[in-house]
């Protein structure tokens, strides 16, 4: 009996591996191809060729104006999906690669809450919802600085958004992620382009994260919400300054160099 019972759960530890892996994967893939896309319109945004949103729901609306859109956004839904409900399992189960903690276990929640929101959204393109992504933010910045305190809690989110992409500059140059990866699985080539594009990709990440966070504070700093502009307000902020089209073109590349990294994170990491 006891032999039957440690058959079962290794079996059970097995499957539930099996279907963490493919969340994973799926995910990855998922937000590897929507930073690609946020890059190539941040990049044509820098070269005066487009001016549509570069953040999610701009690369999003790209998607849905190609030929079988509604299926690639299927399929983009699924894998944000995927990605939140492996991450939420992360903060249940623990983090594969990271010491046992609280910290790594709550940043997998956050991400697991925000890639959520990622797959309602991309519902939303498919079904033809119309509105901003950047207007909704300072919509929502709006409500919150008008009840007492909002302006402290619109200021301690953009903290939290700030520190964040600092930490991702420190974790980029410092090369954290490659502890994630399975290098041994890679030849010595690979591993070399790989921690080059993880590299590049998590500061620019980071760096574009930190600007966004900034425009919070400000906008609950001088209390005016349109200042709170998301991932493209800080893409455009880079553009709006001097050598702008440069530096945003700069930013443009690290993103699409994290949305490949992405897809190599969806190959190598484990799981």
């Amino acid at each position: 009996m006891t032999t039957m019972r440690a058959t079962r759960q290794t079996v059970r530890h097995a499957a539930t591996g099996t279907g963490s892996r493919v969340l994973a994967r799926a995910g990855l893939v998922a937000r590897g191809v929507i930073y690609l896309l946020i890059g190539w319109v941040a990049l044509m945004l820098a070269l005066g060729k487009s001016n549509q949103e570069a953040d999610q729901r701009g690369a999003l609306q790209i998607l849905a104006s190609k030929p079988h859109g509604s299926l690639l956004l299927w399929l983009v839904a699924g894998g944000f999906a995927a990605y939140s409900l492996w991450r939420l399992s992360e903060a249940a189960f623990g983090v594969t690669g990271e010491r046992p903690g609280a910290g790594p276990r709550i940043k997998s929640l956050a991400r697991g809450v925000i890639y959520a929101f990622f797959a309602v959204m991309t519902v939303g393109v498919i079904k033809g919802s119309e509105g901003s992504q950047t207007q909704k933010q300072q919509d929502y910045t709006a409500r919150i600085m008008r009840h007492g305190g909002g302006r402290w809690a619109v200021g301690i989110i953009g903290a939290i958004v700030l520190v964040v992409g600092l930490m991702l500059v420190v974790e980029g140059l410092q090369r954290k992620f490659e502890k994630l990866l399975r290098t041994d699985q890679m030849s010595a080539r690979t591993h070399r382009v790989v921690r080059m594009l993880g590299t590049i990709g998590t500061v620019a990440r980071g760096l574009v994260f930190a600007v966004a966070g900034a425009l919070v504070i400000d906008a609950a700093k001088t209390y005016n919400a349109s200042k709170a502009r998301g991932l493209d307000g800080a893409l455009r902020t880079l553009r709006d300054r001097a050598f702008g089209p440069y530096i945003l073109g700069a930013a443009a590349i690290g993103l699409i160099m994290f949305g490949l990294y992405g897809l190599c994170e969806a190959r190598w990491r484990k799981v």
